[in-house]
């Protein structure tokens, strides 16, 4: 029996694979343009409110948002351009410029405090938050360290980790300390770790996110509310009922675009943190599932890239930066589908948010680079 279904997909990843020996890949581009313009149009449609509220500008986030969209894509292009061999000479200098960010975001008077953390330095001309950095430069670092032969690097590796996600749990960012946490533990182990590490450091480390999760009475609550939803319906449980009463609602084709209920200030961080909730209201799980699938896809084709590099740095650092793009996708959909607790983090290249898009779009500039390397 033919099925013609798996037969179309599988010409379009035959297509997808003579794109990607001509040069660029030309299907991950389109697959980024496509992700980054459907969160212009949810930036937009989810803030509508909050943008009149406080702005009496209803297309001010989506203003905001598409002026760090061209920055991004400006960076995303020169960062294609520039061999990601180059990279592995300034790995260094970049860590350090990063873990001194990461300290400024303590200093009085160029820090920005908001909502109890410190997470952001104010530039003047626009905010930074330097956790975002922090993920492509730990990915750079660690690939060009873990492209070396060096031996017993386990202790060195735990020390540089714990500094860096040391810093960004006191911010404190435990979503963000999170995922550079796993990224890093990937890169180390796709280099060839013996697996007796794994065993040892994989428990470790999930009880000691717990611990951080149980000792601070706001991750506290949301634990809490996680396990038990019906527990404070109107305090620390209130997001999430709200976000899976959107996606709820939204049945199978959803209510329609500019149609969400959600959205008029029931639902918190509606443009940030909690968008997929209002793709999932207005889209239904048709298209819940089709943005799902992007970041499958980007994941897909950047391990494709990874598996093709014939040098250790560019496969390391194909794979890092695919990793981040996923993991930070799934953790921020099963958050808001109240399969994990909520962690704050963004849903890549959608989410309202000028410094995780920039960055991000580097990192795929970089990757880019990479496709267009592969072989060299």
């Amino acid at each position: 029996m033919k099925f013609p279904f798996f037969k179309s997909i599988s010409k379009v990843f035959h297509l997808a694979e003579s794109h990607h020996k001509s040069g660029y890949d030309r299907v991950l581009f389109g697959l980024v343009l496509l992700t980054t313009l459907i969160g212009i149009l949810f930036v937009y449609d989810s803030s509508v409110v909050i943008a009149m509220r406080d702005f009496s500008d209803r297309f001010y986030f989506a203003k905001e948002q598409i002026k760090w969209l061209v920055l991004g894509w400006i960076v995303f292009g020169i960062f294609s351009f520039i061999s990601y061999k180059n990279w592995y000479r300034a790995a260094v200098p970049i860590l350090m410029v990063t873990i001194g960010l990461l300290l400024a975001v303590f200093i009085p008077g160029i820090s920005v405090k908001a909502l109890g953390a410190r997470r952001w330095i104010n530039l003047g001309f626009t905010i930074l938050q330097p956790a975002e950095f922090a993920k492509l430069a730990l990915i750079i670092y660690l690939s060009a360290w873990f492209s070396s032969k060096e031996r017993k690097r386990l202790v060195p590796f735990l020390l540089l980790l714990g500094m860096v996600v040391g810093l960004i749990l006191l911010e404190p960012d435990l979503g963000t300390a999170s995922i550079v946490l796993i990224i890093a533990l990937l890169l180390y182990f796709f280099s060839g770790a013996p697996a007796y590490h794994f065993m040892v450091l994989v428990p470790i480390l999930i009880i000691g996110v717990f611990v951080l999760a149980v000792i601070s009475p706001y991750r506290l609550a949301r634990l809490t509310s996680f396990i038990n939803p019906e527990k404070d319906p109107l305090g620390s449980s209130y997001q999430i009922r709200q976000a899976t009463l959107a996606l709820g609602s939204g049945g199978i084709m959803g209510v329609g675009i500019g149609k969400s209920r959600q959205k008029y200030e029931y639902l918190p961080e509606a443009n940030t943190d909690s968008i997929f909730a209002i793709i999932g209201e207005e889209t239904g799980l048709i298209g819940a599932t089709f943005v799902s699938a992007l970041y499958m896809i980007i994941l897909y084709r950047g391990y494709t890239i990874a598996r093709k590099v014939n040098n250790g740095f560019g496969r390391y650092l194909a794979l890092g930066i695919s990793s981040w793009i996923g993991l930070q996708a799934m953790i921020n959909i099963a958050a808001i589908s109240a399969l994990i607790p909520l962690t704050g983090v963004s849903l890549p290249l959608i989410s309202y948010g000028g410094s995780n898009l920039v960055v991000m779009l580097a990192g795929l500039g970089i990757l880019m680079n990479i496709s267009k390397n592969t072989g060299a």
